[in-house]
């Protein structure tokens, strides 16, 4: 560490020696390690073709966290950090955005970019499988690399003056110093059975839900078709009764063909109850109540307002706390003191809830009036102006 950058650090308090840290050995991904991986990655741009773009039930688990954490109203804080974290991203909801990839990936990464005078004028959510954090000799993160195509983009922590360029989020690993855990790589293989099982539905489908039969030869004298035979009544049938457009078309069999079905049912598979499994793995991966999803047979909460209420209290709460305080921290040193705080008497999923504590906030007569608006979240009545 040269002269300068140990003055530096004395000021910002980062005098002391840090443990060092290493990236784990179980990566979710193959691409934010660069080439190779290891055994157990996956490539996140495939994953999303198969886990979001193609499957029903994750994307709209997806879809109700995300535009649900988007849409948290917020306690009033400083005009110009609102600004900042309530504009959108790429023509996207800042806050919608972080929340998908934190999901889904389980990294966010939100680049500050600064006018001349070197303030904050817009943050821009980066595409986290195109990062790649660049450790230091002890562990630490020294820059991150911004790969797309053949170009590299190397973006410092801090600039020359030493603000932040660059804010990490990461879901909670905990076999990785580096790079957080996301839930499409929990949900893979319930993903992968759930698609399977629709490919399957729609192959029975397109042979009018007739996995398989036989054309059965019976012959006087007790002779097989030759080979020959057998290539043109296999072509026939192939092309005169494969498919939904054939569907129902009657057969006509000459002297000594019979048909014998040998069909089975989806329920004798079970593979309605198969994919129904599946189903609930995926809505649980993303922490989404599986009557929010229009699932059958869960009879886990009584109702739609119990589910709303679990899935306000269990997934897009805790998601939006920690989405905001990482942008409250980030962003602090150009807004010292301001404060990022979901606005819970605005949610009416928790109007219950909050009616109910105000209530016994109300009645406790041995706590005094700043204590009542402590616990209720609010500002001291001194500092209301």
């Amino acid at each position: 560490m040269s002269f300068l950058e140990t003055i530096a650090s004395a000021f910002k308090g980062g005098g002391g020696s840090r443990m060092p840290l290493k990236p784990g050995f179980v990566s979710p991904w193959a691409v934010a390690f660069g080439s190779g991986g290891n055994s157990g990655s996956l490539d996140y741009g495939e994953a999303i073709k198969r886990g979001f773009v193609s499957n029903p039930i994750a994307q709209r688990a997806v879809r109700i966290v995300a535009e649900g954490v988007g849409q948290v109203p917020l306690l009033p804080s400083d005009a110009g950090l609102m600004r900042l974290v309530t504009a959108t991203s790429a023509g996207q909801s800042l806050i919608e955005t972080l929340a998908a990839q934190l999901i889904l990936h389980g990294n966010g990464y939100v680049q500050i970019i600064k006018d001349g005078a070197g303030k904050p004028i817009e943050l821009f959510a980066l595409r986290p499988e195109r990062v790649r954090l660049v450790p230091g000799t002890d562990g630490w993160p020294r820059a991150y690399e911004y790969r797309i195509g053949g170009k590299c983009v190397s973006m410092p922590l801090e600039d020359e003056e030493g603000w932040p360029g660059l804010i990490h989020i990461k879901a909670m690993h905990p076999a990785d110093d580096h790079y957080g855990a996301g839930a499409l790589r929990a949900a893979e293989q319930a993903i992968a059975i759930h698609n399977a099982a629709s490919a399957w539905n729609r192959a029975l489908l397109e042979n009018a839900a007739r996995p398989s039969g036989a054309l059965v030869y019976d012959a006087a004298d007790g002779s097989g078709l030759t080979t020959e035979q057998f290539d043109r009544l296999k072509a026939e049938l192939t092309q005169a009764f494969a498919g939904h457009g054939n569907a129902g078309r009657p057969m006509l069999l000459d002297g000594g063909l019979k048909w014998q079905s040998m069909a089975l049912s989806p329920a004798d598979m079970d593979f309605a109850q198969l994919k129904s499994a599946a189903a609930r793995d995926i809505a649980l991966a993303f922490g989404v109540p599986p009557m929010l999803l229009g699932l059958p047979g869960d009879n886990t909460y009584a109702n739609y307002r119990e589910a709303n209420r679990a899935l306000w209290r269990l997934t897009l709460l805790p998601l939006a706390a920690k989405l905001l305080s990482a942008l409250q921290e980030g962003l602090e040193p150009w807004f010292p003191g301001a404060r990022l705080a979901v606005d819970l008497d605005q949610i009416p999923a928790l109007s219950e809830d909050r009616e109910r504590l105000w209530k016994q906030v109300a009645e406790a007569e041995f706590l005094s009036r700043e204590e009542k608006r402590t616990m209720l979240g609010l500002e001291p009545a001194g500092a209301e102006a």
